[in-house]
């Protein structure tokens, strides 16, 4: 082939890359530029403010994990198209620049690529999904989210069972190989006592399929096997995560999320959390208050019937500062977080900008 020609070729190819960075890094900005400013003007008359919403699309799942409570409650009639909006509206109004849905296994849902489009038009919006359609279905929700992450709980049939059903690992990881063609993504994994020595291998697996992971602690639901892991020997677990995440490995949590965790569980030294920032939306509209855990995910108010800033002033949200009792990294990140620590700049914006020009190129 002439040099012209793959001169060509070459700089297309770079062309095509810069701009899928370009567009990954808007997709981590934008919120903070575009809604963010609008943001911060609503925080002149209002102390707390919602950042990130989680939103559980329905409880029912093609899988049946130990840890998890939601796949054993019926699903009521879930909302419309319509009244997503209509919640996504909402949240919008109140501030939120980020938007994570779950379930159950969203992927059930028929106007799940519907539901994400009217989401990714508004907010930074990610999904977790167990993966077992992924690969039937990634071409319906690739073009409408920021981020995807993928539930994975140990190797093979460790995984297997954990997540109840013969088969996830398999359907997992190949849903994970197709749609690390399209989005940026990482596998999410839940430490319990089953998996505690599989964690590093967890890492490793990441590392070999291109992606980032991330951690949090299984958490005892009333209604769910309990599955929470040995003090003791998480704390080894703990303590090896932080090592390789120091040292480099796809870890997407942040070092002071390990930090914390052994600092409040091990020498009594705890961490502010700060629930408010997070709003819960269950898969009837209403709004999860404090949090997911210490109510075990109940809802009492309908979203868009409700004044979220009004209610985020006036709850008492001072009660649940010293609440150490979980680790979900979907709080505990968000309390810790801060712009002037570099390094969890570093985990949350540029790590994931690096991990996909490193999938690009590789």
């Amino acid at each position: 082939m002439p040099f012209v020609q793959i001169y060509r070729g070459c700089k297309i190819a770079l062309k095509s890359i810069i701009s899928q960075i370009y567009c990954l890094i808007m997709s981590l900005i934008r919120p903070v530029l575009g809604r963010g400013i609008t943001r911060s003007f609503k925080g002149l008359t209002h102390k707390r403010m919602p950042v990130i919403a989680g939103h559980k699309l329905l409880y029912r799942c093609n899988l049946e994990c130990k840890m998890c409570p939601f796949w054993r409650r019926e699903d009521s009639d879930l909302l419309s198209l319509e009244d997503e909006v209509r919640m996504l509206e909402s949240l919008k109004k109140a501030g939120v620049l980020f938007m994570g849905f779950e379930g159950g296994e969203p992927l059930l849902r028929n106007d799940i690529g519907q539901i994400l489009d009217e989401s990714y038009s508004r907010f930074h919006t990610s999904m977790v999904s167990n993966g077992w359609l992924l690969q039937k279905k990634v071409h319906e929700i690739k073009d409408n989210l920021d981020f995807l992450f993928v539930s994975l709980d140990g190797i093979g049939k460790v995984h297997d069972r954990l997540r109840g059903v013969s088969g996830s690992y398999d359907h997992a990881v190949a849903g994970i190989k197709e749609a690390s063609r399209y989005l940026n993504m990482a596998i999410s994994s839940t430490i319990t006592a089953e998996n505690l020595d599989q964690a590093a291998d967890l890492v490793n697996l990441a590392q070999k399929l291109g992606i980032q992971i991330n951690f949090q602690i299984a958490f005892d639901y009333t209604t769910a096997e309990k599955e929470s892991p040995d003090s003791s020997r998480l704390k080894a677990v703990i303590e090896n995560l932080l090592s390789m995440k120091m040292n480099k490995a796809p870890i997407m949590n942040s070092k002071e999320y390990f930090e914390s965790i052994l600092n409040s569980w091990y020498h009594g030294i705890s961490w502010e959390c700060k629930p408010w920032l997070t709003i819960n939306v269950d898969p009837t509209g209403k709004i999860v208050m404090p949090c997911y855990v210490l109510n075990e995910y109940s809802g009492s108010f309908t979203v868009w019937d409700t004044d979220i800033l009004k209610l985020w002033d006036s709850y008492p949200w001072g009660e649940f500062a010293s609440c150490n009792k979980c680790a979900l990294a979907c709080y505990l990140e968000p309390s810790l977080f801060s712009w002037t620590k570099p390094s969890q700049v570093k985990s949350r914006i540029i790590d994931n900008i690096t991990s996909f020009i490193q999938r690009q190129i590789a």
